[in-house]
């Protein structure tokens, strides 16, 4: 489970980007450039002076830019803890007093080089004149971020309830099918039935008590592997799971209970629907610094309702992998009367040993 102070660094640290990376820099003299260019054209009147004071407003503005990024850069740790409502007053009331001291430092040189071209107005007038102009940029820029913050949030949560509900989604009947199997071994194959008890246990630990959102291939693997051999005593000779997995990287990162699920859509409404039965196969390598793994079934042919039967696991698989790749990660289905194929691509981040 996770506390409530937990949740509340998590929400604050979800409020503040990270202002260090080069492309949180990058957007921010991009905007500030387009800032400096929209009060140029409201405040130019003399003709021929345009490049002039957009120098002057451009030089201002990514000055300003730039040592905010540097100064939230520094303080984000600090602000993180203080929780979105005082980290928004007081990432505002920093910038607003940086602002001054770059306005009164520009008017002060400006002076100093006898400058008049470049500040026109009187040394109130001009601080004041920034510090109203600055005050509304900065608190908008703020309630930019505070409503992205709050809409990456809410796609967390939704993909942690989607987590959630994977994890508590143990189909009755496989339940009572594996408990079912389970009390006919007792008497012919007390050993075996002892064996199943152990991987029933282990299958609903990972299903019910998983609280990351990654796990490493090695676990996921394991999990569903436990998973074959409970519906293995089931199903017997009906069912046949080939392996061909030893390129993974074991160590890498997959959101967790993606496997498990995958394969029990293929015996659930692939191998099950078959009088004789079939053979999943499972393959994975690496190339090009992405994984690509396969889960492939038979179904009856003719037979529909292996489709919309995996679409809820397929979406929260899609869902999450969006979440945690960010659009550099594919889930495609390949489908037809006789087979169904799901396939993984997703790039390969490893735990450290």
């Amino acid at each position: 489970m996770v506390s409530a102070s937990e949740a509340a660094r998590n929400d604050s640290q979800a409020y503040l980007p990270d202002f260090c990376a080069a492309g949180a820099v990058f957007v921010i003299v991009l905007v500030a450039e387009l800032v400096a260019i929209v009060l140029t054209l409201a405040a130019h009147t003399a003709p021929g002076t345009f490049l002039t004071e957009l120098s002057t407003t451009s030089m201002f503005v990514l000055w300003f830019a730039l040592l905010s990024a540097a100064l939230l850069c520094r303080l984000r740790p600090y602000l993180e803890r203080l929780g979105p409502t005082r980290a928004f007053v007081t990432s505002f009331l920093l910038l607003q007093l940086l602002v001054l001291l770059l306005a009164e430092t520009s008017f002060r040189l400006a002076d100093y080089l006898e400058a008049s071209v470049l500040i026109s107005d009187d040394h109130s007038t001009y601080l004041l004149r920034t510090f109203s102009i600055s005050a509304i940029v900065v608190a908008m820029a703020m309630r930019y971020l505070y409503v992205a913050s709050e809409w990456r949030r809410s796609i967390v949560l939704e993909a942690q309830a989607r987590i959630s509900a994977l994890q508590a989604l143990i189909r009755p009947h496989f339940l009572f099918n594996s408990m079912n199997t389970i009390a006919s071994l007792t008497r012919s194959n007390p050993r075996q039935a002892e064996e199943a008890v152990e991987d029933l246990a282990d299958l609903l630990r990972a299903n019910l008590g998983a609280t990351k959102d990654r796990a490493t291939l090695k676990d996921e693997l394991e999990i569903a592997a436990i998973y074959q051999r409970i519906e293995k005593l089931r199903l017997g000779e009906r069912l046949s799971v080939r392996w061909d997995v030893a390129e993974l990287p074991m160590r890498a990162l997959i959101p967790s209970l993606t496997i498990q699920p995958l394969l029990e859509n293929a015996i659930y409404h692939g191998i099950e629907s078959l009088p004789d039965g079939g053979e999943v196969r499972i393959t994975g390598g690496r190339e090009n610094g992405k994984i690509h793994i396969e889960i492939r079934n038979p179904v009856a042919p003719g037979d529909g309702s292996h489709s919309d039967g995996n679409k809820m696991a397929l979406g929260n698989i899609r869902q999450r992998f969006d979440l945690a790749y960010e659009g550099d990660a594919k889930v495609t289905v390949d489908e037809s009367d006789e087979k169904f194929m799901v396939q993984l691509v997703f790039p390969c981040e490893e735990r450290a040993p």
